[in-house]
């Protein structure tokens, strides 16, 4: 997995519509679908709560990627800034922090401070993985464990991000067995 690969994969994860850029739009569906998975309606607590962590994210990230101000990432945009990070893993940029964050929080529907594969399956199956094959990547990428904890979700996606391995179990945090 070349790190080009990984972050056009990961671009492609937030491309919501799939239209090759990210933009707002992409959020505003991603917090629409989340929301539905969840049983968040409109004027909830956690709809709003939703909203504004992932309008969060997406100005964050386009504050650090979207370098012409066109109000959309690119794939070389989005590949750049990635490709930064990946050199100097120790610069988390603030929103990939609380999308991470965001990201265990929402995986973890139990609120017991760990995801399981049937949580995580449930959450990656929703941006059109298949619900098995997330299952599969599940069990790579916890190396077999039961449950995942924040501390060892934060390793994995740092490694997804800032490894050279491909058969680094973090290559396996966004539900897909193949790349």
């Amino acid at each position: 997995l070349s790190e080009k690969e990984a972050f056009v994969r990961v671009n492609v994860f937030f491309d919501v519509n799939q239209s090759g850029e990210i933009d707002i739009k992409d959020f505003e569906q991603a917090i629409e679908k989340i929301c539905t998975l969840r049983g968040w309606p409109v004027g909830s607590a956690k709809n709003k709560e939703t909203h504004e962590s992932m309008i969060k994210i997406w100005e964050g990230l386009r504050s650090k990627a979207d370098k012409d101000n066109d109000g959309q990432v690119s794939v070389d945009e989005w590949c750049i800034m990635w490709d930064a990070y990946a050199k100097d893993p120790s610069t988390v940029m603030d929103w990939q922090q609380r999308y991470m964050n965001f990201m265990f929080d929402l995986e973890d529907a139990s609120n017991d401070g760990t995801i399981d594969a049937r949580e995580f399956a449930t959450v990656c199956s929703c941006y059109g993985t298949d619900r098995k094959e997330c299952e599969e990547a599940f069990a790579k990428m916890s190396k077999g464990q039961e449950e995942v904890s924040r501390e060892e979700f934060a390793e994995l996606w740092q490694e997804y991000f800032a490894s050279e391995d491909p058969s680094a179990p973090g290559n396996y945090i966004f539900g897909n067995l193949s790349f």
